[in-house]
Order: C-alpha cells, then sequence, then structure tokens
C-alpha cells in the first residue's frame, strides 16, 4: 500500500503524524511525505529565497531518514488557498502519487493555511477517478479506494480552545526515537520557533505532546491521535487500513 502524509509547513508531518507514517512504513507500505507550503516566511534570519532552499532540504533530510519520498511544494506560507487552480494542482500530485492512505491535518486548527491544506487534500482525492476534471499539471485518473485520516492539531485544540478528541490512537512508543530525529532535520523551524513563540525545547515538546496524546489513550505511553474521514466518495465503509495494518 501506498501513504501519503500531507500537511501545510515543513515540521508539521514530523510533529503530529510520523509517528503513525513511521508505524506504516515498518507494516510494508510504501511512503510519500508532502508539504503543500515551502516555509519561505518560517525564519527571522534568512531571506525568502534562503528560507526556501533550507527548508526544502531540511524536509528532503526528513524523508530520506523515514525512508520516504519527499515532494515538492506549490505554494508560498500564508498563500495555501482554497480555490480551483490550487485544488487542480494538489489533485495533480495526489493523482501522481495514488496512494491508498492519506494521512493530513485537522479541519479545525489554530492556523487557517493548515485549514485549508486539509480542504485542497481531500478534495484532490475526491477527484481521483473523475476523468472530467482536469488536473494541472494533468495527470490520469486513478481509480481505487482510499481511506483518509486526520490528525490532532498542534496543541490538540482547535482554534477557540477547544479539545479535538480523536476517533482512535496509534501507539508510537516503538517508533518515537525515529520521530524524534525526523523532527530534528527541522533545524532553522526550531530557530524560528525559539524566537517567535518561545518554544525553546522544540524536540521535548513533541515528545511532551505525544505523552499527553498516550494518556488520553489510557493505554499507550506515547501516541497519536486520529479521526476517520467519511468513506462516502473515498471508498467502501469497512475500508480501513491504519487499522488494518496496525491493529488499532
Amino acid at each position: 500500500m501506498i501513504a501519503l502524509a500531507a500537511a501545510a509547513h515543513p515540521d508539521d508531518i514530523e510533529f503530529m503524524m510520523a509517528g503513525t507514517l513511521l508505524r506504516l512504513k515498518d507494516a510494508g507500505c510504501e511512503i510519500h511525505l508532502w508539504n503543500l507550503a515551502n516555509g519561505c516566511c518560517g525564519s527571522a534570519t534568512l531571506s525568502r529565497e534562503e528560507a526556501i532552499s533550507v527548508r526544502w532540504q531540511e524536509a528532503q533530510d526528513s524523508a530520506k531518514l523515514a525512508g520516504g519520498t519527499a515532494h515538492p511544494p506549490l505554494f508560498d506560507d500564508l498563500a495555501i488557498f482554497y480555490d480551483a487552480s490550487s485544488i487542480a494542482h494538489a489533485a495533480a500530485m495526489i493523482r501522481k502519487i495514488q496512494p491508498d492512505i492519506i494521512l493530513t491535518q485537522s479541519p479545525q486548527d489554530y492556523m487557517e493555511d493548515h485549514q485549508n491544506t486539509t480542504r485542497l487534500v481531500v478534495t484532490g482525492a475526491f477527484t481521483r477517478a473523475m476523468k472530467n476534471f482536469v488536473t494541472s499539471p494533468d495527470v490520469v485518473i486513478y481509480d481505487k479506494p482510499v481511506a483518509l485520516y486526520h490528525a490532532l492539531p498542534h496543541g490538540l485544540n482547535d482554534a477557540l480552545r477547544q479539545p479535538v478528541t480523536p476517533h482512535f490512537f496509534a501507539d508510537i512508543g516503538p517508533v518515537l526515537a525515529r520521530k524524534r530525529a525526523m523532527l530534528a532535520c527541522h533545524a532553522s523551524q526550531k530557530e524560528w520557533l525559539d524566537v517567535t513563540q518561545g518554544m525553546d525545547a522544540y524536540l521535548d515538546e513533541m515528545e511532551r505532546m505525544s505523552r499527553e496524546v498516550g494518556l488520553m489513550s489510557q493505554t499507550y505511553e506515547f501516541a497519536e491521535g486520529w479521526r476517520r474521514h467519511s468513506h462516502l466518495g473515498f471508498g467502501p465503509e469497512d475500508f480501513d487500513p491504519i487499522a488494518d495494518l496496525l491493529k488499532t
């Protein structure tokens, strides 16, 4: 099976999805990592062009460490919009990768880039078999079921400070060290968050959230929480490959 993790910015995957993605890799899936935005605004010191270059290299380093394939971004930071042109570009990438499993961000989140990424990815997957929907560039359709899963938002709450409750949990304890190593590839983002948001313990913050989600599960020490998207338009109701592969 092919699993795609799609998020807005470099390091979003590593914070909230990489543990489950690594578990899927270990279960035999081919994995792909795709940040829709290029990270151009994610630096207090680098120029726009330097930030794009550095953060793309960091994303590739993280994907390589995971044994996956990194795909290039489409948009600038704060320029991810849910419009016809953006849907056509997102759908083209999804048709190119042909995933069976898509991990993406929460529809309720603190940041519009994250929410619009989710909308683009969901609609892009919905159009995967529509021969009359023209992507940009034009990519041939693929017609197989796809299961979509939404990660928890960073901070575990929506924009109105309300907790987001998962449908199920994935045990990431066995891969936590690898998830941490992937996140550590994003050194420029650590520096940016240190300056702008006071997140001095970047890697420890990821582990703290993973432990908090583990406590929510009442089963695992470290976990990632997920909500399963409706199957309508995507495949059979019982097509739930994460449950089958990870025994969640």
